[in-house]
């Protein structure tokens, strides 16, 4: 059995907001890299060059990449040999998120009460997904969710004859319909699978992978190609002002479902795509 103090969960936690808000991971920098060199349109590649300066200057003056800092949504992989000590470790992580919006001075943007609204001015409580495994490490995701794009993220729940088409279908909708609004080139988690909400949250872990990636699965490494190329030929482009670069990946993630459903979570993310992953 191992043993870890809480105190360690909650400075990882702290530094890793801090991280994730004002440095773009280096899968993603490649990508919006290679996309300045293939992109058609003029006017496309003068905004993908004006979004790598944009990052530029964020990491060198140390100030957020975009003004919408995110909720913290945190993924924990938890070995099963693990014993936390002093104290709560669901505590220990938002108090880390406490730290590290205050201490990196983010915005606050969580709100206590859905419809009564009240800032929290912490961005606390975070979005929290356990999960246990074998061994004894703790394998840590921190992904702050800006909601231009979260507000554009859509769960189909389709019948089994729908099939393939009617996957490749949603995915294009909730593209389509997203536009400009999830601030693109964006980054496409999709969850196919499952229940209700097994799919979103596919669709949400999707977004954390290395970008770029593929599914180990054959048919869904196929559609993951497949549905960025079509997302590229919509034309939204950089900015959503026209473009052959409307997205810069598709992520799928799958799970076994019941005979009668086809669920799809599609959960979109805007261009710089933030995540940082530790392992303690």
């Amino acid at each position: 059995m191992r043993h870890i103090n809480v105190n360690k969960i909650t400075e990882n936690i702290k530094e890793m907001c801090i991280e994730a808000n004002h440095y773009l991971s280096s899968d993603m920098d490649c990508l919006i890299r290679d996309a300045v060199d293939s992109e058609e349109s003029v006017l496309g590649k003068k905004i993908l060059n004006q979004l790598q300066e944009n990052l530029r200057i964020a990491e060198q003056d140390m100030i957020p990449i975009c003004q919408d800092t995110g909720m913290a949504v945190v993924f924990m992989d938890i070995g099963q040999e693990v014993h936390f000590e002093g104290g709560s470790v669901e505590d220990a992580v938002n108090e880390g998120v406490r730290k590290g919006y205050i201490e990196g001075f983010l915005r606050k943007s969580v709100v206590d009460d859905p419809i009564m609204r009240k800032n929290t001015n912490d961005n606390t409580p975070a979005v929290i997904h356990y999960n246990i495994v074998k061994g004894s490490k703790v394998k840590i995701k921190v992904a702050p969710k800006g909601f231009g794009s979260e507000n554009m993220s859509r769960v189909f729940m389709l019948k089994p004859a729908d099939g393939i088409d009617g996957v490749k279908d949603a995915i294009l909708t909730a593209v389509k319909d997203a536009g400009p609004n999830a601030c693109p080139p964006m980054v496409i988690g999709v969850g196919i699978g499952g229940t209700f909400e097994k799919c979103a949250f596919m669709a949400k872990e999707a977004l954390t992978r290395k970008t770029g990636s593929h599914s180990e699965i054959k048919w869904v490494k196929e559609l993951e190609e497949e549905m960025l190329e079509a997302i590229n030929k919509l034309g939204i482009g950089p900015g959503g002002l026209g473009g052959t670069t409307t997205a810069l990946a598709v992520h799928i993630n799958t799970y076994p479902t019941h005979i009668a459903g086809l669920p799809v979570g599609i959960n979109i993310c805007c261009h710089v795509n933030r995540h940082v992953t530790r392992e303690i």
